[in-house]
């Protein structure tokens, strides 16, 4: 069987490193693109092939695309952090800065990648569990991952047989986190645990878990895999 490729776009770091990391483990050729040029030397380090480009610009990422291609999997992990908070004091240019990294860096490597998939290729958006909770705090942020996750069931259909898939993940310890305080974050995560029904915060590495199987199973398409410890069943502020 002819080896696969694999692209993980914003995979130089947390959920999308870890999920590179896992797919190259088992054999496939690995990519990662980010923005970051100091992190993709990091995971080049790792003896993962990385490529400097900016999702949001249909050349930069065309080009990571061209040069990597034919694309079995691609998986698309960008992270914005940008946009929390209560409405009445949050920034909506800020908030556009968010919808602009992350919607429209699907969007546009979404389409830019449709000429160099595989014919049996599997695309996988990573949203967040924010979409589909009631948290005060996280409308904008719901707003973002809103709009991810609900491109996952059209697309299906449309570039069928392409599968297409969503995850959605809860409360993950990776450096989406870092813009808060060690001892804050310690205090949330030991508070959020105690009420998630799995009693623990989310690795990395478990949400890279449902990732790769949402990109490597070939009878799944138009599904959204929630691993948020069951975050959606309780009451989180």
């Amino acid at each position: 069987m002819q080896q696969q490729t694999a692209l993980v776009v914003g995979g130089s770091s947390g959920i999308g490193l870890a999920t590179a990391r896992a797919l190259a483990a088992d054999g496939i050729a690995t990519h990662v693109a980010g923005r970051d040029q100091a992190k993709l030397d990091a995971v080049a380090a790792e003896g993962i092939a990385t490529h400097r480009a900016d999702a949001t610009q249909h050349e930069e990422i065309e080009a990571v695309l061209a040069a990597v291609a034919p694309v079995d999997l691609l998986v698309l992990t960008i992270s914005s952090a940008k946009g929390a908070g209560p409405l009445a004091e949050l920034d909506l240019d800020v908030l556009r800065g968010a919808f602009e990294a992350k919607l429209w860096g699907y969007l546009t490597t979404i389409k830019a990648a449709l000429p160099y998939l595989s014919a049996d290729a599997s695309i996988t958006l990573v949203g967040a569990i924010s979409a589909r909770m009631g948290i005060a705090g996280a409308a904008g942020l719901a707003a973002v991952n809103g709009a991810v996750e609900s491109l996952v069931a059209p697309l299906a259909r449309e570039l069928a047989p392409i599968r297409v898939n969503g995850v959605s993940p809860g409360l993950a310890d990776t450096p989406w986190w870092d813009g808060l305080p060690a001892d804050a974050r310690a205090a949330y995560f030991d508070s959020s645990a105690a009420a998630l029904p799995v009693g623990r915060i989310g690795s990395a590495e478990d949400i890279a878990a449902c990732v790769a199987l949402a990109a490597t199973n070939r009878n799944m398409t138009g599904t959204v895999l929630e691993c948020d410890g069951g975050a959606r069943l309780v009451a989180l502020s």
